[in-house]
């Protein structure tokens, strides 16, 4: 990643730039790519029968009657591929439809029904999908492009160039299927299943960058050093003054409600907030965290600084209320989908603590990239450098807590991960610095205690309360 310099000659390393919330919305739903498919196949189809036109115009000028009917007849022998291929493709969309049906069925029964997502946001089956869907399309329409006139000099159209482009989207189709299937096999894995899970939650931790410097008009957004939160004890985090209080903002002066439906908050349109509070000369503070459920009713933004001008009025359509969480700005989605995880790996319907284990793998990983990072509150800054929305995210407590909390009442009576989750905390206790240091203990303290009163047997309890990397191995 490179750097940059600012006005003043220091080096300050290039932020991660975020996905707007449209892009990251599209990328959530599965209708885009299939309607972009069929919207561009017809695209493509007007302007290769405008090919074959000025070919069969070209030759005719040209006299050429014996090409003209050679043309004619390797059209008639590709038609007969076409029709083929046009009732094939139905066939083989409802296949590649049942198997993603088998697949999100299987993942939300044995991992989480959160991880559905995943299938939903998969690029590679949107765009088989797609690709599918236009082949059929695109054989229905070289279909009627066929002129029932077998005589080359009374024949208006010869779609020869339109049976090409059908034969190319064909071989596609087989080569997406092919990786198709691959992908969904290796969907249908633990491993990389929360493999992906925690890669996206590390790009929500890139993309905090640690400088505090941004630039407004193509939102990128900046991180400051906060403490505290509005979730209470426990929850602040990391050095450095914090803009938690009224003081350090302005006075409140008035509250944004949501008008909207009842959901999840899961984005708000940065970019645009810190546009319209730097114009109305206010700060903004965000009241509810990404990830909380709001209602018609619930205060949304709180105005500092200044009135509520009639422009501010509109802030509360600058958010996005859904019916689930999403990755975009919600820094503690990939930890709740790992606990989950974890949780029905440990149930007694399932019992399998390695799969417990692998995600507690991947929430220490999650844990360990944000344990030198400021926690609680972002701010984001207009050109000028001037703070004009405040976020509140979760602190290092609350972080601790999401990932430890449920995993270690339900991993008593299972050594494995027992033993997993002290090596864990011991490996976070070694890279955190002595004001983060708590929590972890006191999970530790905890989880020594619930092994220590359930197990009876003192080798036993020595055997669970022994550190592994690999729990068992």
């Amino acid at each position: 990643m490179g750097d940059w310099k600012t006005t003043d000659g220091l080096p300050r390393r290039r932020r991660h730039r975020a996905l707007s919330p449209l892009r990251e919305h599209l990328r959530d739903t599965f209708w885009f790519a299939p309607t972009a498919a069929l919207v561009l196949v017809f695209v493509v189809w007007s302007a290769a029968t405008a090919a074959d036109d000025a070919i069969l115009t070209a030759l005719r000028d040209a006299g050429d009657e014996d090409a003209v009917s050679d043309l004619l007849g390797i059209a008639e022998d590709a038609k007969t591929v076409v029709t083929t291929i046009s009732a094939a493709m139905m066939t083989f969309i409802g296949v590649v439809f049942s198997i993603s049906l088998v697949a999100v069925q299987m993942a939300a029964g044995q991992f989480s029904p959160r991880v559905v997502r995943i299938f939903v946001r998969s690029r590679i089956t949107k765009t088989t999908f797609a690709v599918f869907l236009a082949t059929f399309v695109q054989s229905l329409l070289v279909l009627t492009s066929y002129d029932s006139q077998r005589d080359p000099s009374l024949v208006a159209s010869i779609p020869l160039v339109q049976s090409v482009l059908t034969l190319i989207l064909v071989g596609l189709s087989v080569v997406l299927f092919v990786m198709y299937v691959n992908s969904t096999l290796r969907l249908m894995r633990v491993a990389h299943v929360v493999d992906l899970i925690t890669r996206e939650a590390l790009r929500v931790v890139a993309n905090m960058p640690l400088d505090v410097s941004a630039e407004e008009p193509v939102g990128d957004i900046s991180a400051g050093t906060g403490t505290g939160s509005s979730r209470g004890p426990g929850a602040s985090s990391g050095p450095g003054p914090g803009p938690g209080s009224g003081s350090d903002l302005g006075p409140e002066t008035a509250r944004i409600a949501h008008h909207g439906r009842a959901g999840v908050l899961r984005d708000v349109d940065i970019a645009r907030l810190v546009r319209m509070a730097r114009q109305s000369g206010v700060v903004l503070r965000l009241v509810p965290r990404i990830g909380d459920f709001v209602v018609p009713g619930t205060p949304v933004f709180a105005v500092h600084g200044g009135p509520a001008t009639k422009g501010l009025r509109a802030l509360s359509f600058q958010v996005s209320v859904g019916a689930e969480r999403t990755f975009h700005q919600d820094l503690g989605f990939g930890l709740r989908q790992l606990s989950d995880i974890a949780l029905r790996a440990l149930s007694p319907a399932v019992n399998d603590p390695t799969t417990a284990v692998q995600a507690v793998d991947r929430i220490v990983q999650f844990l360990s990239s944000v344990a030198q990072r400021p926690l609680g509150v972002l701010l984001h800054r207009d050109r000028r450098g001037t703070v004009r929305l405040v976020q509140p995210v979760p602190g290092w407590a609350e972080l601790v807590d999401l990932a430890f909390s449920e995993i270690r009442g339900c991993a008593v009576a299972s050594p494995q991960v027992t033993r997993r989750l002290l090596a864990g905390l011991d490996d976070l206790l070694g890279a955190v610095a002595e004001d983060r240091r708590a929590p972890l203990v006191r999970h530790r303290t905890l989880l020594t205690q619930a092994v220590e009163r359930a197990v009876p047997e003192a080798a036993d309890r020595a055997f669970a309360l022994h550190p592994d990397r690999q729990g068992i191995g």
